[in-house]
């Protein structure tokens, strides 16, 4: 890969980034991410080290969440950093609610292409009931 990215570069990042997250496939998520990557998902909480603890965090996403719809909404190439703003609306399965964020994201790539540092800056809201959503008593992802 060459020494500083494109703005292709981070477009193809975040619609990688995008797929995984709405087909909740926690593999693909982790292709993204080095062997040791370092990726926090909000400020205030502890960073996730290597691709044991991200896919911990990403079985936890999908079998949590359902019906989601990601977008970048901008996305800016600085050498070897991609930094994006975007959305996202989900239905949280265990309450039927429906969830919309708003964040901001970080993403240091490494020489091979993968993400090595990720800061994400999540603001989440409950927007009301998903009424085409019936509520789940099982975690398990594809269901």
């Amino acid at each position: 890969m060459p020494t500083n990215l494109t703005p292709g570069d981070g477009q193809d990042l975040f619609a990688h980034f995008k797929r995984a997250w709405e087909e909740r496939d926690p593999d693909a998520m982790l292709e993204l991410f080095s062997d040791d990557a370092d990726y926090r998902i909000d400020p205030f909480v502890e960073p996730m080290i290597g691709l044991i603890a991200i896919r911990e965090h990403w079985n936890d996403v999908v079998a949590a969440q359902d019906h989601i719809e990601f977008d970048a909404e901008r996305v800016w190439v600085s050498g070897r950093t991609v930094l994006g703003s975007w959305h996202v609306a989900l239905t949280e399965r265990a309450s039927a609610d429906r969830v919309r964020i708003r964040g901001f994201s970080t993403m240091e790539i490494d020489e091979h292409g993968r993400i090595a540092r990720m800061r994400e800056w999540p603001v989440r809201r409950v927007v009301g009931i998903d009424s085409s959503y019936r509520q789940s008593t099982t975690t398990e992802a594809g269901e």
